[in-house]
């Protein structure tokens, strides 16, 4: 089949597949359509859906590699700190007080930060916030941790700090070289995220490659920045991203699995031995991640071993569809 459009960013093309069926009662009421891939240590495809190969946004999928650019440049952080870095949190009462400890480090305020202001976006951190009389701020967007760690990392190396999120900014320039170095795709386009920080795109097959081998260097390469990062996501799910969401729950059922989230339909996943899985939700909605994320996983053999929380990973498989508030159906994976 050929594609809708010439252009290389085209996610919407034809070649999507079926990632995930949403299941109401005997029928299947919805398809959500897109692309994956799962590889195994070496690199190499087990599952392919879809064109792993598309051009996409992966959103905050690339935190992790941001976190790494920074540690190269400076960065020094606790575990704790450092899985804020790398997060898309809650807004909870530990991500804003760790955010602003990480400003502290800098000798600077919420005041310095450039994020977009936002509510919390977990449900019960809004309810507080919102309860305290506080409204959208810096400080609880999501992405206040990382954006905290490039002002740190900015006075680390003596970069400016009011122009940190130019593309041009020595902190950008290595972002971007890191997300190439670890993807091994050339960036073929950039624009700027929903938190106001330069966006590089990627393919599907990329972004789970690099996943893989953030993993894997905590017993390739110990020492790395990659390995910090890596260890302190998997060390402190909670702070990558809080509550009872998918990634937190993942990374605490399996040891040494690093998860990340993205907007915008994107998940992907590394385990220690460089396994890796990727997906881009076609339509951008956030519903079908963890049945999908689970099945790609599954595919690889992530949940075999004894030392897995096989109950946490089930309550992931399937999502209820719901009907006068009981459960009539599911979301489930397609493939």
């Amino acid at each position: 089949m050929t594609n809708r459009a010439s252009s290389p960013t085209d996610v919407s093309s034809l070649t999507a597949a079926p990632l995930a069926h949403v299941v109401r009662g005997d029928l299947v009421e919805s398809v959500h359509l897109g692309h994956l891939v799962a590889l195994d240590p070496a690199g190499a495809p087990v599952l392919a859906v879809g064109d792993p190969e598309v051009t996409m946004w992966p959103r905050s999928s690339v935190k992790p590699f941001q976190a790494v650019a920074m540690v190269r440049h400076g960065l020094d952080l606790p575990d704790r700190l450092m899985a804020l870095a790398a997060a898309s949190h809650n807004g909870e009462p530990d991500h804003i007080a760790g955010a602003l400890a990480i400003l502290a480090r800098a000798g600077l305020t919420e005041k310095d930060l450039l994020n977009t202001p936002d509510l919390p976006w977990g449900s019960t951190a809004m309810r507080d916030w919102l309860a305290a009389g506080q409204g959208p701020e810096q400080i609880s967007q999501n992405c206040s941790g990382k954006h905290a760690a490039m002002l740190l990392t900015c006075v680390t190396a003596g970069w400016d700090t009011e122009t940190y999120l130019q593309p041009d900014h020595p902190l950008q320039v290595a972002i971007r070289e890191t997300i190439e170095e670890f993807t091994g795709v050339p960036i073929a386009a950039a624009t700027t995220d929903g938190c106001g920080a330069p966006l590089f795109s990627t393919t599907v097959t990329g972004l789970a490659r690099g996943f893989g081998r953030l993993a894997a260097a905590v017993a390739t390469d110990p020492e790395s920045a990659e390995a910090h990062v890596a260890r302190a996501m998997a060390a402190f799910p909670q702070m990558v991203a809080g509550g009872q969401r998918p990634t937190t729950t993942l990374m605490r059922a399996v040891p040494g699995l690093v998860a990340k989230d993205g907007a915008d339909g994107i998940f992907a996943a590394g385990l220690p031995d460089g396994r890796a899985a990727a997906f881009k939700v076609l339509d951008g909605a956030e519903r079908p991640l963890a049945p999908v994320l689970v099945a790609a996983l599954d595919a690889l053999g992530a949940f075999d071993g004894d030392d897995v929380d096989r109950a946490a990973v089930d309550s992931l498989r399937e999502r209820d569809v719901l009907g006068a508030g009981r459960p009539v159906g599911s979301i489930r994976p397609a493939f």
